[in-house]
C-alpha cells in the first residue's frame, strides 16, 4: 500500500511516501516557511536519487498539499503516476490527551475530540488539524489516520502517571503524565525486543530518545510502565533548549524577582534553557562536543562540560530509577540525532554502571556513528545488552495507517 505520511507544523509540512509492502520510502521532502514571505518546497525521490527546490508561494497548507501532491507525480521527480496511487494518509499528532490510546481513523468525532486536545500542545496540535484539513480538502476520499506521539505511554499505571495535586485538577483539565515520542520508543523498543530473542512479554527495556528533544521510557513486556516527559514535552532530562525537571517553585521564584509574566517564564523554560541556558552559547549539541574535545583552551569548554554532564547524570539516573521500577535490566537503548551519534554522550553515560550490568565496548562504541543498521555497542559479557538502534518514527505511523486503511 501506498501512505503519505504526513507531519505538519505551524508553518511547515514534511512529508514520506512509503511503499508498506516493502516498508521503502519512495520520496520525502518538505514544505517551509508557509504561509511566510520566501516559501519554498525541498523533494527528494529515493528510487532515482533525484531532488528538486522550488521557491513559490505557499498561502497555507492546502496549497502545501497541492504542491507535494503536483511533486509526487511529476514526471521527473515523482514517483507516481496519479494523486490515485496514494491509498492512506498517515498525520502525526504530538498530543492526544486522554481521548486517544492508539492510532485511529479519522472522522467528525475524532476530529472534534481533537478539537479538545488544543490546550494540551498549543504549538502542534493546531498545526496537526491544519494539516489534517489540507489533506481532506485536497484528497477528501483517501482514508486518513491519526497516529499519536501520546499513544503508547498510555499503559502506564495511575501511580506512575498521577501527579500529587488535588485531584479535582485531573478531573476537570486531565494533568496527568502523558509522555511523548512514543512512535519512536515503540520502534526501537520493538526492534530490542527482537535483538534480545525471548518473548516481549518476557523483556525489560529503558530506551533513550536523545535529540534536541529528549525523553526516557522503561518499557516491560512491550509495555511502558513510565517514561521522562510528563503533562509536556519540558519535563525529564535536560534538552537542547528545554529546562527539564526543576523544582516547581523555582518558577514562581524567578517570576517575582524578575517580574514575568507566565508567557514569559514559559518561554525561558522551553526556549532559553538547557544547553542553551547552560552554556550561554549554544543549543546544539555538536558545539558542547567540538568543545569537550577541544578540551580546556576552549573558552566555552567548562559550561559545554558542564552541561553534558548534567545530561549524562540525569540519563543514568533515569536508567537506573527504571531498572528498579521494573525489577530488572534487559537493554539499554540509544537512539534519535544524540543517542545516534554521540559516541561520547553514551561512553560518559554506560561508564561506572556495572552494578546493573552494563559494560561498554569502547572500540565499538567509538565507530558507530551515523549507522543505518542495529548496533550493539555492549561487550559480549555485558549481562546488560546496550545498542544503537537508529529510529523510524515515520514508519510506524505508515504501518498503523496501512492497517487500519486496510480495514476500513
Amino acid at each position: 500500500m501506498n501512505v503519505l505520511v504526513v507531519n505538519a507544523g505551524s508553518s511547515s509540512l514534511k512529508y514520506q511516501l512509503f511503499d508498506t509492502n516493502t516498508d521503502a520510502v519512495l520520496a520525502r521532502g518538505l514544505c517551509d516557511r508557509i504561509g511566510i514571505e520566501g516559501s519554498k518546497i525541498k523533494h527528494k525521490q529515493l528510487v532515482k536519487g533525484v531532488e528538486r527546490a522550488l521557491e513559490t508561494p505557499m498561502a497555507d497548507h492546502s496549497v502545501a498539499m497541492k504542491l507535494v501532491v503536483e511533486m509526487l507525480t511529476d514526471t521527473e521527480v515523482g514517483c507516481i503516476a496519479s494523486m490515485d496511487e496514494i491509498e492512506a494518509v498517515g498525520h502525526r499528532v504530538v498530543h492526544g490527551g486522554s481521548y486517544f490510546s492508539k492510532s485511529i481513523l479519522l472522522n467528525d468525532d475524532v476530529l472534534a475530540k481533537l478539537e479538545l486536545c488544543r490546550d494540551f500542545a498549543p504549538l502542534h496540535t493546531p498545526a496537526a488539524i491544519t494539516g489534517i484539513k489540507a489533506c481532506l480538502a485536497i484528497m477528501p476520499t483517501k482514508p486518513q489516520v491519526l497516529v499519536f506521539d501520546t499513544a503508547f505511554h498510555q499503559t502506564m499505571a495511575p501511580e506512575a502517571y498521577m501527579y500529587a495535586l488535588p485531584y479535582s485538577y485531573y478531573e476537570k483539565y486531565g494533568i496527568r503524565r502523558y509522555g511523548f515520542h512514543g512512535s519512536s520508543h515503540r520502534y526501537v523498543s520493538a526492534e530490542m525486543a527482537k535483538l534480545l530473542g525471548k518473548p516481549v512479554e518476557e523483556t525489560k527495556i529503558v530506551t533513550c530518545h536523545i535529540g534536541n528533544g529528549s525523553s526516557i521510557s522503561a518499557v516491560k513486556g512491550g509495555k511502558v510502565v513510565d517514561t521522562s516527559m510528563g503533562f509536556t514535552p519540558l519535563a525529564g532530562v535536560e534538552m537542547g533548549t528545554r529546562c527539564g525537571d526543576i523544582d516547581p517553585a523555582i518558577v514562581t521564584y524567578i517570576m517575582e524577582k524578575e517580574n514575568l509574566s507566565a508567557a514569559e517564564i514559559n518561554s525561558i523554560m522551553n526556549k532559553k534553557s538547557g544547553f542553551l541556558g547552560v552554556t550561554e552559547f549554544s543549543s546544539d549539541s555538536r558545539d558542547i562536543e567540538d568543545a569537550l574535545i577541544a578540551g580546556p583552551s576552549d573558552p566555552n569548554y567548562e559550561r559545554c562540560k558542564l552541561a553534558n554532564d548534567i545530561l549524562v547524570y540525569q540519563i543514568k539516573k533515569y536508567i537506573g530509577s527504571y531498572a528498579a521500577a521494573m525489577n530488572g535490566l534487559d537493554a539499554v537503548v540509544f537512539t534519535a540525532g544524540i543517542g545516534e551519534n554521540s559516541t561520547i554522550l553514551r561512553e560518559l553515560v554506560c561508564e561506572n554502571m556495572e552494578f546493573l550490568g552494563i559494560e561498554l565496548d569502547r572500540d565499538v562504541n567509538a565507530k558507530t556513528l551515523r549507522q543505518s543498521d542495529n548496533v550493539r555497542i555492549s561487550t559480549e559479557s555485558s549481562k546488560t545488552a546496550v545498542y544503537v538502534i537508529p529510529t523510524n518514527e515515520e514508519l510506524v505511523i505508515a504501518r498503523d495507517t496501512a492497517a487500519l486503511a486496510a480495514n476500513n
